[in-house]
């Protein structure tokens, strides 16, 4: 009998771990709970707060929307107009315009030395014909150069397109040079050295408005940080109250928090709106502009990665300087 009661025993200590999880378990559960109900309800007191004046939340939200726009509607603006220029840089070619009198067999001959060269890795001639054909459908003016029909004005044409490897700026530039330098050329042009420009534009453009969101970004701080200073100021007989009641700094501080949150989300949204409206009123002038030339480009609003940050990255400024506000006037408080 004592060997099975040793058993039996044994088996009790081997599952003694088991309630002892279960009652861990059970802890957290009781401590979870009550943590989000005491953060549902002072949200949705920080909710009653704000809407008793509904007037002046919606103003300090909408500064913050006014505030967050514009960074973020440059930034879309920027977006677009990578996007329409995506395509026009898939080969750098260069023009190289002959003398009137070179002769189209003998810009094929140059032609054919150019193809020799290493950082060439096509060249092909326009001739006269072809180019005076070209400019007659492009100009519009077929009329005016049929009297051009037997003494063309234009010259042979060779466009070079150099090798993947020559295309940085250096290497063209000298390629630019050195094809330029030939007797036969009376003028080469690097046919998209204005769009190497203007994405130079827009790199400084972009950083600008990466300067322009972080200073708007510490506006907005600024806004809601003062907004809580108000606040702070004007319950402070309830906090003094609340503080000889035993209420800490943190069960105090935590409507203000949430009161930042949602005056940055709402701005967040205001901001999102804001922009909407602007690029909806500029789709159809910029559609006509494209049309004009033969293109058919649509404005593209903010994607939705780009509003749920703008939206996130409000509520987050918000809830920031919400807590930097408070968290600096709120223990200067206490109960006379």
């Amino acid at each position: 009998m004592a060997p099975s009661c040793t058993a039996r025993g044994g088996e009790q200590m081997a599952s003694a771990p088991e309630p002892a999880t279960f009652a861990l378990s059970s802890t957290g559960k009781r401590w979870l709970r009550p943590w989000l109900t005491r953060h549902l309800q002072t949200f949705f007191y920080t909710l009653g707060l704000l809407s008793r004046a509904p007037l002046a939340s919606f103003l300090t939200a909408a500064v913050i929307g006014m505030a967050l726009a514009l960074p973020a509607g440059l930034y879309v603006l920027l977006d677009n107009v990578r996007d329409a220029t995506r395509g026009w840089d898939g080969s750098n070619e260069i023009s190289l315009f002959l003398q009137l009198n070179i002769s189209d067999d003998k810009a094929e001959a140059i032609a054919g030395n150019v193809r020799d060269w290493p950082e060439v890795a096509r060249a092909r001639v326009i001739t006269r014909a072809q180019a005076l054909e070209e400019f007659r459908q492009l100009s519009g003016f077929a009329d005016v150069m049929d009297a051009f029909s037997s003494d063309n004005p234009l010259p042979a044409v060779i466009v070079v397109e150099p090798t993947v490897g020559a295309g940085d700026g250096v290497t063209m530039d000298k390629l630019l040079g050195r094809l330029g330098e030939l007797p036969e050329v009376d003028f080469a042009q690097f046919d998209l050295a204005w769009l190497k420009r203007l994405y130079g534009i827009l790199r400084i453009v972009e950083r600008g408005v990466l300067v322009l969101a972080v200073l708007l970004a510490g506006g907005v701080l600024l806004v809601v940080g003062n907004t809580m200073r108000l606040g702070v100021e004007n319950r402070r007989q309830e906090i003094e109250i609340a503080k000889l009641f035993g209420a800490t700094d943190a069960f105090i501080r935590r409507p203000f928090l949430y009161s930042g949150l949602l005056y940055g989300a709402l701005g967040g949204v205001i901001a999102w709106l804001l922009v909407w409206v602007c690029f909806l009123l500029l789709g159809e002038p910029v559609q006509h502009l494209t049309a004009l030339y033969s293109g058919d480009y649509r404005l593209q609003g903010l994607a939705a990665w780009a509003s749920v940050v703008l939206v996130a990255g409000g509520a987050m400024l918000g809830l920031l300087g919400s807590w930097l506000s408070v968290g600096r006037h709120l223990p200067a408080i206490e109960p006379s």
